[in-house]
């Protein structure tokens, strides 16, 4: 054999050996791309995924607070409609009638005077407490209406101020009253 020959040889060789290389690497570069577009959509599925679940999240907060801003606003109209019926209430009794005042500071005054001595009304009701009671007078009081009556000593007061009557009625019956109001 020559040397052509062998040449011609090593070359088909290096050819054969170049080609066997090449189909390797392009196999290789094939599966190493498609494990990157792999790993890419498995990626990108997680990440939509996440971006869902805090979508959902945000939303789901916005919700929330959106219900809890609607249950504010409710309970505060309630309370000023509460209000309002408190104060119109208040004015009501402030306004009574002369009769019906004198009726109801009879009965308070005649069920507490006994082992009592000393009674305070508002100024308005001054004359009028002092013509129903024999307990001493001793002053006035801010208030809506009603009688405030202290034994000799100070030490025992009853308190029946409309004020204080409108008061604690309205805390004992301010369920109810919602209730009615509001359903």
């Amino acid at each position: 054999m020559g040397l052509e020959a062998i040449v011609e040889e090593i070359l088909a060789k290096g050819r054969a050996e170049a080609e066997k290389i090449e189909e390797e690497t392009s196999l290789e570069v094939s599966k190493i791309i498609a494990d990157a577009e792999a790993a890419a959509s498995k990626l990108k599925t997680a990440k939509e995924a996440a971006v869902r679940k805090e979508i959902d999240r945000l939303r789901q907060q916005e919700l929330s607070s959106a219900n809890l801003e609607v249950k504010k606003a409710k309970l505060n109209a309630r309370k000023e409609i509460l209000d309002e019926v408190y104060e119109a209430t208040k004015d009501a009794v402030q306004k009574l009638p002369a009769e019906k005042n004198l009726t109801l500071l009879k009965s308070i005054i005649e069920k507490n005077e006994k082992n009592n001595a000393k009674i305070y009304s508002r100024n308005k009701d001054k004359q009028t407490v002092k013509k129903i009671t024999e307990l001493e007078y001793k002053g006035e009081i801010d208030c809506i209406g009603g009688v405030v009556i202290e034994n000799a000593e100070g030490t025992e007061v009853l308190d029946f101020k409309y004020d204080t009557i409108l008061g604690d009625v309205t805390e004992q019956s301010l369920k109810h009253v919602s209730d009615i109001l509001f359903g």
